[in-house]
């Protein structure tokens, strides 16, 4: 896989940069702002940009406008977003155009080496992947929102697992269910948060932002 990599403090840039080498993949180009993210992106065409949210000169979102940017100019574009804390704002802005190939990442889970590989599969694929901490904290936020709330406890579960990427078959091996007891508790989650049928694919990001805005 061919991966940018766009993160302003040096040690960590070349950590990634040599874990991803050899692990097989090719960092096509290692940056330190948004301005070079946006031109190694556009000039090479990666399978997947890995961005800090905070970069230089301003140290807030740069990271998250940049990727954002370059996801308006084309949509195919695969963004793992990295950050050292929560955002809710931030996570539910990567997901507000309804798409996959987005991730949202603490970067302590940049040293579990196994989560973060197969999330850079999961995003460069087309899913969507949540941290694990930034979904318990959002559950926790979010726990008396009604459409939320009407969730079950199992339903909740399969919420979170849906929101770190996880698919039907990785989800009923996680919680130890029949394939068809996830479909039909996935099921009940459209129907409560209120997602009418469309793409499979689609309603599964349009639930998991609508948990975030809740």
């Amino acid at each position: 896989m061919r991966i940018v990599i766009a993160e302003d403090l040096l040690l960590l840039r070349e950590g990634m940069s040599r874990l991803l080498t050899d692990t097989g993949h090719t960092v096509v180009a290692a940056v330190d702002n948004a301005t070079e993210l946006i031109i190694a992106v556009t000039g090479h065409r990666p399978d997947l940009s890995i961005v800090d949210v905070r970069l230089p000169p301003g140290f807030r979102d740069e990271g998250l406008r940049a990727a954002l940017e370059l996801r308006a100019a084309d949509p195919a574009t695969k963004v793992l977003i990295v950050s050292q804390y929560v955002e809710r704002a931030y996570a539910a802005e990567l997901l507000a155009d309804g798409r996959g190939g987005v991730g949202y990442l603490l970067k302590d889970r940049v040293t579990a080496l196994d989560e973060f590989l197969n999330a850079i599969d999961r995003v460069a694929a087309g899913g969507t992947v949540m941290d694990p901490e930034v979904v318990r904290q959002l559950f926790t936020r979010n726990s008396r929102n009604h459409g939320i709330g009407a969730l079950t406890p199992r339903e909740r579960e399969v919420l979170g697992l849906m929101a770190q990427g996880l698919s039907n078959s990785a989800i009923s091996a996680t919680l130890v269910l029949a394939p068809v007891s996830v479909e039909k508790h996935i099921t009940n989650i459209f129907a409560k948060l209120d997602l009418p049928p469309a793409d499979d694919a689609h309603r599964r990001v349009r639930a998991v932002l609508a948990y975030l805005n809740a």
